[in-house]
């Protein structure tokens, strides 16, 4: 089965999860703060991730996503959105970009009100 790591400036986790899940979905099992405003169908890009291991085993960009990613800001070359990357036999590793993390914090108030309050957000390099 294969692992994704997960990496931002709050968090550093690896999920293991089955071929054919989806990198949000992976994202969820393991609580990984990749937000998901539209509830992960493809309607917005804030499950935007950068791949930084492992992007060659993800399933294909389709139209859609190629769309949805034109909304995102700073997509590079590796940028993928968590709600339709797949994942295949090979470890994933994965940036949760500053877009992705932001939107994580707005969707839970009450964890980022912790983080305030711990001076832990918004981190340092995101101000």
């Amino acid at each position: 089965m294969p692992k994704v790591h997960f990496l931002s400036p709050l968090q550093d986790l690896t999920v293991e999860a089955p071929e054919g899940t989806s990198l949000l979905e992976a994202a969820e099992l393991g609580h990984a703060q990749v937000g998901h405003s539209c509830g992960g169908v493809c309607a917005c890009s804030t499950c935007h991730l950068f791949v930084r291991k492992g992007l060659d085993s993800l399933s294909e960009q389709d139209d859609l996503e190629m769309d949805r990613l034109d909304l995102a800001f700073d997509v590079r070359a590796i940028s993928r959105l968590g709600c339709q990357a797949r994942l295949g036999a090979e470890d994933v590793e994965v940036w949760i970009t500053e877009e992705s993390l932001k939107a994580w914090m707005d969707e839970n108030p009450d964890a980022r009100k912790a983080l305030e309050a711990e001076g832990k957000w918004p981190p340092a390099r995101f101000t």
